[in-house]
């Protein structure tokens, strides 16, 4: 018999295990991978994420593998180039783009010497239940006899498809359909001085340095684009940098791997707990990735679950706490989670988002407070209060711009 069980264990399940591990529970973690195990992301880790791998002492290791900091991050609009410092949070002033291989087997192995039983190549076949409770999992080992374990709480951390948000009936709310599309690679011998983003009407390009001097590059586009985006996957990769200004550039170094990509990148909250289960990360609440918010996001709420756990059984009072972390999630992601939304359809910007731009080029703390923004490390209300954004937009720039973030 477990405290918990938790099934997945990427970056939210195996950090769940890693700080439930930490304070005496008893925890089973289990994935159908066995890491080290690639997987489809943005490989953004932001300052507020990069602040929690340090503080659980996980940062180490990765910037010794070679994972390269990002200080400072260009951005390119029409008509405007904003160049920009990370904000520094908990006194670290830099994102990392660690490949997953990487990352999640160092959260794996953090786990495990927390205490944490972790078993790989498990398939969860589905839930047991008592009463209408959740009492444990069924599954077992790839090709192995289906076996039963049981624990207090059963977590959920297993990615947008969630097995258990499925089998429990987690109901969803703030639901938006796929928006946008991605596709992804990676590139030797091409230059990048900290990170890039740039924007233009109908699509959205990021680079960023990963491990073993590659960089990689992200490319969103309307999701109505794919079906004739995939037919020729890199000669529309490569006209879309063309169209950038990036191709010259990715030509003359090496593609270094193949290009992956999904539509499937939908945007929706699940209500993350029940009768004997929870849920953590993706399985939860997911958004498109396109501002990279996924990975910190789990990390939060990996420490926000923990943290519910720890004081509910403690007390003996688990759903009053499962309902605060709920409660703090839905909060701490909010204004992320409609920017993202919006940002995702990859519309024109209109004539009050351009002059905003030209107006945070004149100040480099402008500058530099837009992109605390954009890393999730400031809310927007706080970075521009209303007062500071009709000073720098004036009345009527204001409420346009409002009207574009409420719709």
């Amino acid at each position: 018999m477990y405290d918990v069980i938790i099934v997945g264990t990427r970056v939210a399940g195996a950090a769940t295990a890693m700080l439930l591990a930490r304070r005496g529970l008893r925890a089973l973690a289990v994935d159908r991978a066995q890491f080290p195990s690639d997987t489809l992301s943005t490989h953004q880790v932001q300052p507020p994420g990069v602040a929690r791998l340090h503080r659980w002492g996980v940062l180490d290791q990765l910037l010794e593998a070679g994972t390269p900091p990002t200080r400072r991050v260009r951005f390119d609009q029409p008509g405007t180039v904003l160049n920009g410092d990370m904000p520094v949070c908990d006194g670290v002033d830099f994102m990392i783009s660690p490949r997953r291989t990487l990352l999640d087997k160092a959260l794996v192995d953090a786990a495990k010497a927390a205490g944490a039983e972790i078993r790989e190549n498990f398939v969860v076949e589905g839930l047991l239940t008592e009463r209408g409770k959740v009492t444990g999992i069924r599954g077992g080992d790839k090709g192995a006899p289906v076996i039963s374990e049981r624990a207090t709480l059963v977590i959920g951390a297993d990615g947008k498809h969630s097995t258990v948000a499925k089998a429990v009936g987690a109901k969803e709310y703030r639901a938006h359909a796929p928006r946008s599309m991605a596709f992804y690679t990676y590139w030797s011998g091409v230059p990048v001085e900290g990170g890039e983003l740039y924007g233009r009407p109908g699509l959205a390009v990021g680079l960023w340095p990963t491990n073993d001097g590659l960089v990689m590059s992200y490319l969103a586009l309307p999701i109505a684009r794919f079906e004739d985006f995939r037919a020729d996957v890199e000669g529309n990769f490569m006209r879309a940098m063309d169209e950038i200004g990036l191709g010259e550039r990715l030509r003359a170094g090496q593609r270094a791997e193949r290009f992956r990509g999904t539509p499937d990148l939908p945007n929706v909250y699940r209500k993350p707990y029940g009768p004997g289960w929870a849920l953590v990360g993706d399985a939860g609440l997911v958004m498109d990735p396109i501002t990279g918010q996924g990975i910190s996001d789990a990390f939060r709420d990996a420490e926000l679950l923990a943290d519910a756990i720890g004081s509910g059984l403690d007390g003996g009072r688990l759903e009053p706490a499962l309902k605060r972390y709920q409660r703090a999630r839905d909060r701490a992601v909010k204004g992320m989670y409609d920017f993202t939304v919006n940002l995702a359809a990859l519309t024109p910007p209109r004539e009050a988002e351009l002059a905003l731009f030209a107006a945070l080029g004149r100040r480099q703390e402008d500058t530099d407070a837009f992109v605390a923004v954009l890393t999730g490390t400031v809310p927007l209300q706080r970075a521009f209060p209303p007062r500071k954004l009709i000073g720098m937009l004036g009345w009527r720039g204001f409420a346009a711009l409002a009207f574009k973030l409420g719709g």
